[in-house]
This record gives structure tokens, sequence and C-alpha cells, in this order.
């Protein structure tokens, strides 16, 4: 069984970085969750070639998945997996949305994901990824106080958009 734990320091000099996902912030406070049927998760994927930082992976991977664009990300930290054969990294990092566009398919997969917008405290619990994942949305929802500059108070019920 694979063992996650959260860091907010850099990715370690030789530990491979396999996946970039954000906790991209509406102008109301409100995180984007990326739902596909009854599974929720954060916008993001694998680095592809040629992709040299953090942030070019996850402009393409969040236009991809749920065709927005966003403002210039921040690394919040990453998330080492133990998983029996190789550790990895998972960064995480936030953004404001920029512009969200009509949703389309996924060029990866042909599959058209629905957006739902959430208070941070709420994306902990959705995403389901325990206390690691409780870390992080607390961890995402600081920064986008302090960084973005966001509201933290008096947030909007979900909604999809």
């Amino acid at each position: 069984m694979a063992r996650f734990r959260w860091f907010t320091h850099s990715v370690p000099d030789g530990l491979p970085v396999r996946q970039v996902y954000g906790f991209l912030f509406a102008s109301d406070g409100r995180v984007l969750i990326r739902v596909d049927g009854a599974k929720h998760s954060l916008p993001g994927g694998r680095p592809e070639p040629g992709e040299s930082t953090y942030a070019d992976i996850l402009r393409r991977e969040t236009y991809e998945e749920v065709t927005a664009d966003i403002s210039e990300p921040h690394y919040l930290g990453y998330q080492r997996v133990d998983d029996g054969i190789a550790p990895y990294a998972q960064v995480r990092m936030v953004a404001s949305l920029a512009k969200v566009y009509p949703p389309a398919p996924d060029p990866d997969n042909g599959r058209t994901y629905r957006r739902l917008l959430v208070p941070p405290g709420r994306a902990g619990e959705l995403l389901n990824w325990g206390v690691s994942g409780r870390k992080q949305a607390s961890a995402a929802a600081a920064a986008a106080i302090a960084v973005l500059g966001l509201p933290h108070h008096d947030l909007p019920a979900p909604s999809y958009i």
C-alpha cells in the first residue's frame, strides 16, 4: 500500500516528479474541482517531453482537462509517494482562474469533465486524500489569501460552472 506525505519545501534532487496538480481559485475564493463521475480531483497531470517547468505542465493540463486559463502558478509543495517500488513526487501549485471557457473533451481521453467550485475546506473532503489532502487544501487556502489576495470569508456555496 502506498504512503503519502506532504512537504512544503522544494522537491529534493533525485526525487522524480511524476505529476503536477493545481489548486485553482475563482475570484470569489472557491477552488475548482474536476469531477469525473463520482471521482473528484484537481486539474493536473504528468509532464510531457519539452515541458521545462511545473507551471508549463499545470497550464497545459488545466486547459486540456477543464478548458481554463490560469494566472502565474505559485509552488505550494509536494506529496511524496512511497509505493514500494520507487518513491516519487506529486507537485502541488496554486493559481487564480484567469478565464474559463465552455467545457470541451480532454484531448488525451475524449472525456468532458464537470467543474465544481467549492470552498477550500470542502475541497479537502471531496478529494478524499486523507490527512495529506486536508493539509494540502489548508496550505492552498492560506496561499490563496496571502499570495493571490483572495477572500477567505463568506464564500458562496458550491456550484458547477
